[in-house]
């Protein structure tokens, strides 16, 4: 669990991505209350929210439509901007179980490499497993 959350804080540090989806955030809620202001259909702050909202998730149920052409310019720059934040997002979650793999895999090969180092040092047993494994990676790697 401890490796999980170094690998969860780099990857977060190295993408940048906890900035991107906090101003996603507050353009979202700006954009909710430019809507509100500016669509007649809109009576609340919180119409709007659900209107975005369901700009964002693509759902589009059509209870609230952009009637003016700012509301519809700025429907359009939304969904557009969420498509890039939700590819982004997939794109950090990839990278994270790519590093983990690389991780261990890593970590492995260091293993190996140490047991490889003190061979006069392991027992039979020891013995017997590194050569099970190097037969395995053999049959894999054919």
């Amino acid at each position: 669990m401890k490796r999980r959350k170094k690998i969860i804080r780099q990857v977060l540090k190295n993408t940048g991505v906890v900035k991107i989806f906090v101003v996603f955030l507050i353009v979202f809620f700006l954009l909710a209350f430019v809507l509100y202001l500016l669509e007649a259909d809109m009576d609340t702050y919180g119409d709007s929210l659900w209107f975005c909202f369901s700009v964002v998730t693509t759902i589009g149920l059509g209870d609230f439509v952009a009637q003016t052409a700012i509301g519809r310019v700025l429907t359009v720059v939304l969904s557009a901007y969420s498509i890039v934040i939700i590819a982004l997002i997939t794109a950090v979650i990839t990278n994270y179980y790519i590093e983990a793999i690389r991780l261990r895999r890593n970590e492995s090969i260091a293993e190996f490499v140490d047991d490889l180092q003190h061979l006069d040092q392991l027992s039979q047993e020891e013995l017997r497993e590194i050569s099970k494994k190097v037969s395995e990676w053999d049959r894999k790697r054919k």
